[in-house]
């Protein structure tokens, strides 16, 4: 309850001037996305998915990789790094943008997570001492989620239609925040990107959240279940284009589960 308390706080205060969020509110924003990401507990700190190339750590489950990997995907601990860097956050003395995750294998890290090195330690408590930044860090990421997509497309009415969705989905009609919509786009942009990079890409075809906005149903009156079945659809299709080596099937059903808190 205390690093839900935590997390509260930086929400309410980064909201405090641009979008009016009861504690109430906050506080369920907060506890869905660490609750999605690692169940809520402390051991999905640090950690590293089955199937996967890469670490994943903390409350977002942010990307890290280890020294020398390559990934389509974008890399998302460094910038947190860099957020409390230009914070002045304290920081392990062996961490900083470019450091590599610590162990190149996964045999190596869980030997480590499991002897709780020096290093490993650090990094946990790291992480566990800084949830209210990395709830921030999100919500930050999140505000700038907007204008990097509208940044991307070209066309005018496209631009307009990208910009109306994201506000159907974030805001009630009388312009207050939808709670629900706000856990919504925070937790699919931490979850599955802004789907602005073209390396994020199978066959041409992403499935961030641009191309969920786009591919929205305009008939569905529940915004937040239009948003939830076209992200099904997108990541429906990016199972299929993805490569057979890596299996991607396998999380149709996790996925799906996930999607569906979005409006149930």
């Amino acid at each position: 309850m205390r690093v839900l308390s935590w997390i509260l706080l930086s929400f309410s205060l980064l909201y405090s001037s641009a979008i009016q969020l009861s504690q109430k509110d906050a506080l369920y924003v907060a506890k869905k996305v660490w609750q999605n990401e690692g169940a809520g507990k402390d051991k999905y700190l640090v950690w590293w998915n089955k199937g996967e190339d890469f670490a994943s750590v903390g409350i977002g489950h942010f990307i890290w990789f280890p020294k020398g990997h390559t990934e389509r995907f974008r890399e998302v601990f460094p910038l947190y790094v860099a957020f409390m860097e230009k914070k002045k956050e304290r920081l392990p003395s062996w961490l900083n943008t470019r450091t590599s995750f610590p162990w190149k294998t996964k045999t190596e890290f869980f030997k480590a997570k499991k002897e709780k090195t020096r290093q490993y330690m650090e990094l946990f408590n790291f992480l566990k001492q800084t949830m209210p930044q990395q709830a921030e860090f999100m919500a930050v990421r999140l505000s700038n989620a907007l204008p990097e997509m509208l940044e991307t497309v070209s066309n005018k009415t496209h631009k307009t239609l990208i910009e109306k969705r994201f506000n159907e989905v974030l805001y009630y009609k009388d312009g207050s925040v939808n709670k629900r919509g706000l856990y919504v786009l925070l937790d699919y942009t931490n979850f599955k990107g802004e789907g602005t990079l073209k390396s994020e890409r199978y066959k041409g075809e992403g499935w961030g959240l641009l191309q969920v906005l786009e591919y929205m149903d305009p008939k569905e009156k529940n915004k937040q279940k239009a948003f939830a079945m076209s992200a099904k659809k997108m990541l429906s299709r990016r199972i299929k284009n993805s490569p057979p080596s890596r299996g991607e099937e396998r999380w149709r059903r996790g996925w799906n589960v996930r999607l569906d808190t979005y409006w149930k």
